[in-house]
């Protein structure tokens, strides 16, 4: 009999005695319960002269996702790393965590005296809980040319338009119509298809645009907002504080590279 509760006694100490403990201990399958708030983060930089072989890039990065996996084990990662022969184009969905350490490193990357991996990184867009996924794993594809744009409309928006906001909805209209093709074609090997459908390809070109642009944070400022006091008045009389945490998130929103979004449901709030 002794023995008995010795062992029990051994099993609440390695499981814990609370209620907490015994629902976990109950779940069939912890990952399948665990849901992360899902971000989508879209990072462009300009690629060193001096970087002679690109998949060093890809391989930096799949080491990073590796580290970042066994940190956050039910944060899944996805995305899609573009490295054209003088820019990339990265795109990582997960949790705000993962996310963050993504931006740190790009941080130390661009802070080191002699960084042989990218240059001038920015941040073009911050999607906050979308609806769902764009990709469904990690992968990165070394593009050996210039992808041209798949249809007269987007070549016409590359010589002519100018507008910052136009070129990033250009960039997302692309990745999502991208996204959409990788999750219906039955090809594992998602290189292939891109060489297969170059004009879903984003243009260096569109991108080496937004690079001149002084619209876009870099990761350190990024990470520098982030960690800042939003500085709201406390002096609310007679106003609902969450609308103004609201606002606040607007500006943050809009700084990020997020503001076509507003400026487009705008639109549809009030039509010409």
């Amino acid at each position: 009999m002794e023995e008995i509760k010795t062992t029990e006694r051994k099993k609440e100490a390695e499981t814990g005695t609370s209620l907490f403990h015994r629902l976990m201990a109950q779940r069939k399958d912890p990952e399948e319960d665990v849901k992360i708030v899902l971000q989508r983060l879209i990072v462009i930089a300009r690629l060193p002269h001096r970087l002679a072989d690109r998949t060093e890039l890809g391989a930096h990065y799949e080491r990073l996702n590796f580290h970042l996996s066994k940190q956050y084990t039910f944060d899944h990662i996805t995305g899609l790393l573009l490295i054209y022969p003088s820019v990339l184009l990265h795109v990582i969905e997960s949790s705000r965590d993962v996310l963050l350490s993504v931006l740190k490193d790009l941080k130390d990357l661009q802070q080191e005296t002699d960084c042989a991996l990218l240059e001038a990184p920015k941040v073009v867009f911050m999607a906050h809980n979308p609806e769902s996924r764009l990709f469904q794993q990690w992968s990165y594809k070394v593009l050996n040319v210039d992808q041209k744009p798949g249809d007269a409309e987007a070549k016409e928006q590359e010589e002519e338009e100018d507008s910052t906001e136009t070129l990033v909805c250009t960039v997302l209209s692309a990745l999502q119509k991208l996204g959409e093709h990788l999750e219906t074609s039955k090809k594992a090997d998602r290189g292939s298809v891109l060489d297969e459908t170059p004009g879903l390809v984003i243009s260096q070109a569109v991108l080496e645009k937004l690079l001149a642009r002084a619209d876009f944070l870099t990761p350190q400022e990024h990470l520098q907002m982030y960690d800042s006091p939003l500085n709201i008045s406390m002096d609310c009389a007679g106003y609902d504080t969450s609308s103004l945490v609201f606002l606040s998130h607007i500006r943050i929103f809009r700084r990020t590279g997020g503001a076509q979004e507003l400026d487009g449901l705008a639109s549809k709030a009030n039509p010409a």
